[in-house]
């Protein structure tokens, strides 16, 4: 990592590392005391504590690097978003995904109640991974015979939820990389599917699975397709800390859960149309993917200041180490 970009952000690192470590402190209390008494009662307390933290991520890409995030959908949409319960299917093009519908959900007033369906390895990340947990987003390790169980009793947990609650799930099941893509595009051949550009072909087992727990008590479904505009590169970690500006337009289609069948065939077969409609909503944008080598090198100081700042930088190294994307060789 360039020492540049280390030194910048060593001052809201050290407020992120010093906050968060504390967040997570109360968070463990809370669930230790307050959970096995009340669950509902600890996710609104541990909403709210979460909550914080989030803000300081979100205060990291709207106020230092100056992102914008374009929202577009209808009035009705508009106007019911975190008013209820609903399901985010949205397609995966970078590790921000998460933070950008995050805004969104700010914005509606539902960041204390926003979750989501990650990768098992995100909740060993310092802090944020830790806070995740607590909060009770769902972790998979993308192998259905070891997460179809738990993702159905995560899913039923949530029937009882006592506020309007966002479940974003990347249908995608990986971010969208070069390696990715053509991988995609070889399977859709061999299996005589259409060729995609810009999306990948969605995994539906886990979307189905999702659909059919939540049917009883979540009416919703937002198709969310984030683009990228022509101009502007993916976002990324690494161009937050380095104050980059970035763009993203986020369109959002209102789905009724009666407008699907009960039919696993035909929820997949929806899902799949869904995804095609995202290539011609996004066949405007160019996917530009950045790759970086990292280093960082400190010289003597002060014994125990280094040692927090030593800490600080790891930890921003990890994170950009975890969310850096491969070298994009071909322009969509």
């Amino acid at each position: 990592m360039e020492i540049s970009t280390i030194l910048m952000s060593l001052p809201l690192g050290v407020t992120f590392v010093v906050t968060g470590l504390f967040i997570n402190l109360i968070q463990a209390a809370l669930y230790l005391t307050i959970r096995p008494i009340s669950k509902n009662t600890f996710r609104k307390i541990n909403g709210a504590i979460a909550e914080i933290l989030w803000l300081q991520i979100l205060c990291l890409m709207e106020w230092w690097a100056g992102i914008e995030v374009k929202l577009y959908t209808d009035l009705k949409t508009y106007h019911l978003m975190g008013k209820e319960h609903a399901v985010l299917m949205s397609n995966h093009i970078s590790d921000m995904d998460t933070y950008i519908l995050w805004i969104l959900a700010q914005r509606s007033g539902c960041l204390r109640s926003a979750l989501t369906v990650v990768k098992k390895s995100s909740k060993y990340l310092p802090i944020v991974g830790w806070a995740s947990w607590f909060f009770g987003f769902v972790f998979l390790e993308r192998s259905w015979a070891k997460d179809e169980g738990y993702l159905k009793t995560s899913l039923e947990e949530l029937k009882d939820f006592p506020m309007p609650f966002w479940l974003t799930i990347f249908v995608e099941g990986t971010r969208l990389t070069p390696d990715k893509l053509l991988a995609s595009q070889e399977f859709a051949i061999s299996k005589g599917l259409l060729i995609q550009e810009n999306v990948l072909i969605p995994r539906t087992k886990g979307f189905i699975a999702t659909i059919q727990c939540l049917r009883s008590f979540v009416s919703t479904i937002y198709d969310v397709t984030i683009v990228v505009p022509k101009t502007h590169p993916i976002p990324s970690l690494l161009r937050t800390l380095r104050r980059q500006p970035w763009v993203v337009k986020v369109h959002i289609t209102r789905y009724s859960f009666n407008e699907l069948s009960e039919s696993e065939n035909e929820i997949a077969k929806w899902c799949k149309d869904k995804f095609i409609f995202k290539v011609v909503i996004s066949c405007s944008c160019v996917v530009t993917l950045g790759g970086w080598i990292l280093c960082h090198k400190f010289g003597k100081g002060h014994v125990f200041l280094g040692a927090i700042l030593a800490i600080v930088a790891v930890t921003i190294h990890i994170f950009i180490e975890y969310t850096k994307l491969p070298q994009q060789i071909r322009e969509i």
